[in-house]
């Protein structure tokens, strides 16, 4: 009943607008104008447009010292696109633009993104209680204290549960540790569980809603597959999650198809969600901000996550560093799938800034 109102409302709205263009002729500003001459590939075609190093006017002394960096730590993948075309495409070893590897955390930002699109069709609200999809007692926490979660609070790492349980999603490891709002600690457990809130919430399976509504519309390959039990993981090919990345670069619009409409929830996934980790957007990383928590600390770190990135840098990032930044400023869109590249953690690592080191000389 909800899609059905859903799509009548977006029917009507659009005879609306149809008519307001018809009687004003003056342009409206598209939200994604803010990027401009963007090239999205087919969606059913492995052509992709390219654009060189030369072209750019790239330092291209300094595409060997990065292409040893990457290849020096274990790399299989890397990509950079400039305006939607490729500008680099390196494989490492025997990977090849065919083969598939996980986005590990990096992944998230699906989630992210797919939440968001539940959303604007109606089927939840970022302020309802988690409990409301996921049944009371889906914690161990006092009822009183379960209520406090909401959907925002399980994108936000602010469930207020203790991580020590780190991916269990069990009532039993989801233990009350403080009020939701009032603790930022990155914790895969209330995460993971936002795939059974949009399950339930459009009562479809969540690899099918994600599929038809966002995979299947961007030409992505790749699926979910859980790997210890508890949450799910994405696998793709390295040109997937260079697509997504895109979109997200074009603010939720492949092309002339607006993918997700709610513009004031895509800027929020890629902004400070709330004031205890300034450098976490909805599952985002970001760089830019005057302070961050990383994970597995309740240190707060003075400075930007990612010093030697653009201040405009969102990222999704992975364990064993996977890796899709963004930055809107120069329309780019970087890609690096592989193994550890020094530190085995979640979210930023040292990795992070050497990389940046090394593309700064590149592309500047």
């Amino acid at each position: 009943m909800k899609r059905t109102l859903f799509y009548l409302t977006a029917f009507f709205i659009g005879l609306v607008i149809w008519g307001c263009s018809k009687s004003d002729p003056s342009p409206v500003e598209n939200p994604s104008d803010t990027v401009q001459q963007l090239y999205f590939p087919p969606l059913s075609s492995a052509a992709w447009e390219t654009v060189s190093p030369t072209e750019l006017e790239w330092n291209l002394n300094a595409e060997t010292p990065l292409q040893d960096l990457l290849e020096e730590r274990g790399t299989k993948a890397f990509l950079m696109l400039k305006d939607g075309k490729i500008a680099v495409e390196w494989y490492f070893d025997s990977f090849t633009k065919d083969s598939i590897w996980y986005w590990a955390s990096a992944g998230k930002t699906l989630t992210a993104f797919t939440v968001g699109l539940a959303q604007e069709q109606g089927f939840l609200n970022l302020s309802d209680r988690s409990s409301q999809y996921l049944g009371e007692g889906w914690t161990s926490a006092p009822l009183e204290k379960e209520n406090l979660i909401t959907v925002r609070d399980q994108l936000t790492m602010s469930s207020g549960l203790n991580e020590l349980f780190f991916d269990c999603v069990s009532p039993d490891c989801l233990r009350y540790l403080a009020d939701s709002g009032s603790r930022w600690a990155y914790h895969n457990g209330p995460y993971t569980l936002l795939q059974q809130v949009v399950a339930n919430a459009t009562q479809l399976p969540y690899s099918s809603y994600f599929n038809t509504e966002l995979r299947n519309k961007v030409g992505m390959d790749g699926f979910w597959l859980s790997t210890n039990g508890q949450n799910n993981v994405y696998f793709s090919t390295a040109r997937s999650m260079a697509r997504f990345g895109l979109l997200s670069l074009n603010s939720g619009t492949w092309e002339e198809e607006v993918i997700m409409s709610d513009t004031a929830y895509a800027n929020e996934m890629k902004n400070s969600s709330q004031d205890l980790n300034l450098s976490y957007g909805y599952l985002w990383w970001l760089a830019g901000k005057e302070s961050f928590r990383a994970p597995g600390s309740q240190e707060l770190f003075q400075g930007s996550l990612i010093p030697n990135a653009p201040g405009d840098l969102y990222a999704g990032l992975g364990k064993n560093d996977q890796k899709l930044y963004v930055i809107p400023s120069q329309n780019l869109v970087i890609v690096r799938m592989g193994e550890d590249a020094g530190e085995d953690l979640a979210g930023p690592s040292s990795f992070d800034n050497q990389l940046w080191d090394r593309i700064n000389a590149f592309i500047n």
